[in-house]
């Protein structure tokens, strides 16, 4: 009994050791998962493993640290108590693709999210959200759609560039070089498709200081 408990504990330490060793540990076990899709804490996750082929998965769906799914719950235990009555409960999961889970999010037994949503930080999902969404909340309600919330970070986003550069200058007393910026790239890399874009780095980073002041 003491060997079968170690033995489940490496095993649950190699399968947890990557995204990829997860998903192939889910698929062997019955889970339907596509495509370009990452755990990005696969410890931290937590996936009902009672009933896997309750739960479908899309492609390139991102999921973040103390992500849950839930195809069943124990709720019934009470009846048993009061009424000594067990009753079976259980339902589907289904998660389309293009998705992005904001940290500590729940899908629970019937829940289904369209394709190209974004479900936001510490969301309970339990019924139906539809394709080209924006959701968050406990329950998990549509916020905006996909296209409104892309508009609007099309705005804010190089503002909040420009803060991150000036917030570098002002720890560090300089400016950033080009490798040490990631996702700001976007706005002077010459193969850059992002609409209105810097003809230079340099110029990038003049426009920042301007935002300053």
């Amino acid at each position: 009994m003491k060997n079968n408990k170690i033995m489940s504990f490496l095993k649950k330490v190699y399968y947890t050791s990557s995204s990829v060793r997860y998903i192939e540990f889910l698929k062997k076990q019955g889970v339907e998962i596509g495509s370009g899709c990452i755990f990005r804490a696969p410890k931290t996750t937590i996936i009902d493993m009672t009933r896997p082929y309750l739960i479908s998965i899309g492609n390139n769906v991102d999921m973040n640290v103390i992500f849950k799914i839930y195809t069943h719950d124990w709720g019934a235990r009470v009846f048993i108590g009061k009424y000594n009555q067990m009753i079976n409960s259980s339902g589907k999961v289904t998660i389309g693709s293009n998705i992005y889970f904001g940290a500590d999010c729940m899908v629970l037994k019937g829940g289904t999210i369209g394709d190209n949503c974004i479900i936001g930080a510490g969301s309970i999902v339990s019924k139906s959200i539809p394709s080209n969404s924006v959701a968050l909340g406990n329950p998990c309600r549509v916020v905006c759609s996909l296209e409104e919330y892309y508009q609007k970070r099309l705005k804010k986003a190089p503002m909040e560039a420009a803060e991150l550069v000036n917030a570098f200058y002002e720890r560090k007393r300089r400016y950033p070089l080009p490798n040490e910026l990631t996702e700001e790239e976007i706005y002077y890399k010459s193969d850059s498709t992002f609409g209105g874009r810097f003809n230079s780095f340099d110029e990038f980073i003049e426009w920042c200081k301007q935002q300053k002041e």
